[in-house]
């Protein structure tokens, strides 16, 4: 891959006239980064902005995010998917507060080795925040650069990132390497876009780009194709007694680890299966009703589920704290669901049957 230098003056010229206005861009806080680029991976930036308003308010340095209490943590991301981002994010920030002294490392050799921060992440910190000349490439830029060149190789292998860097590097404005770096994934998210036609007439590389020369964009960039994801189907259940409902957590290892959920069943059950397994647990069911189906994508899998609400009889709740049939088991309040107990967005489609939303929208999660 090989770039001229010729691209970099009209890029830098068109971000200052069309960079979005974003609350991670108000100063060069290595920490405001950090969070905002941890959260943007696999999420759209208008998602992005509520989460992060919130985050910083609660935990807003390093400090703060190094002592939290790890459900709390989870309480915070819940609805943006990939938790184990916000997990890396807390040992990293335990190992900055230990070794650094809470003071964030400036270089990209030093940020590269903390949990959760990839190449990418660690070009992005070191460039915005510390003038480092160090490429961030992800996504966005391979897929401009690839249509920019016509280039053949698949943009998910390490050959196009690690080709991205080495060319990218060289053409690094000394004294605007963030800048540059920023420019770089703002034409990738608001004109080369990566769903739909690219906005070529806004383009500062109109002229330059061979993919639009040779009218070929939708052909470029070259990817492999994907392994089918594997179905896995579920019977979801909505246990309550009318003021309380119950929530299972799961373990604290694999998908969606820590975290709570609604009970299920593998497989589709029936409802006869469905009031066995409430009977199972202690409750004694009353009514039965249907809550229809749902879908939700991980990377790898795919949950197709069905879902019923079973009211069942009072228990007796004078006890603290209360506990349903087990010690992953628990009963909760609405509010208190709101308020405490992270539910991943997987849940959203029989969650809004107890006036409860998880997160602030819908995610695609990750394992």
């Amino acid at each position: 891959m090989r770039i001229e230098q010729d691209i970099v003056t009209p890029l830098l010229l068109w971000y200052e006239g069309n960079k979005r206005i974003l609350p991670w861009r108000e100063d060069k806080n290595p920490y405001r980064i950090w969070v905002s680029e941890i959260m943007l991976q696999q999420t759209r930036v208008e998602a992005v902005k509520p989460y992060f308003d919130r985050f910083m308010k609660e935990l807003p340095d390093v400090s703060r995010l190094a002592g939290a209490d790890e459900e709390r943590l989870l309480k915070l991301w819940e609805g943006l998917g990939y938790y184990n981002r916000v997990r890396n994010m807390q040992k990293a920030a335990q190992i900055i507060m230990k070794d650094y002294k809470g003071t964030f490392p400036k270089d990209y050799e030093a940020l590269i080795k903390l949990p959760g921060i990839g190449a990418y992440t660690a070009g992005a910190i070191a460039s915005i925040s510390f003038g480092r000349c160090v490429p961030a490439v992800d996504g966005n830029v391979l897929r401009i650069l690839s249509r920019l060149l016509l280039y053949e190789e698949d943009i998910l292998s390490l050959k196009a990132k690690k080709d991205a860097g080495e060319a990218l590097k060289p053409l690094m404005p000394k004294n605007r390497p963030g800048d540059f770096n920023q420019a770089l994934m703002e034409l990738g998210a608001t004109v080369c876009v990566p769903n739909g036609a690219p906005r070529c007439c806004d383009c500062p590389w109109e002229k330059m780009c061979l993919a639009h020369k040779g009218d070929c964009w939708q052909n470029y960039p070259r990817k492999s194709a994907k392994k089918p994801r594997k179905i896995e189907e579920k019977t979801v259940m909505i246990i309550g007694d009318g003021e309380r409902f119950l929530l299972h957590k799961r373990p604290p290892r694999g998908l969606l680890a820590g975290m709570y959920e609604l009970p299920s069943i593998e497989g589709y059950a029936d409802e006869a299966a469905v009031v066995a397994e409430v009977r199972r647990l202690k409750f004694s069911p009353l009514r039965i009703q249907k809550r229809g189906e749902a879908k939700h994508i991980f990377t790898h899998k795919e949950w197709h589920m069905k879902g019923y609400a079973v009211l069942v009889e009072a228990m007796d709740f004078t006890k603290k704290p209360v506990r349903g049939p087990g010690k992953d088991y628990i009963m909760v309040l609405r509010e208190e669901t709101e308020r405490d107990y992270p539910i991943p967005s997987a849940f959203s489609a029989f969650t809004k049957y107890l006036d409860i939303k998880p997160g602030m929208g819908k995610r695609i999660e990750k394992k």
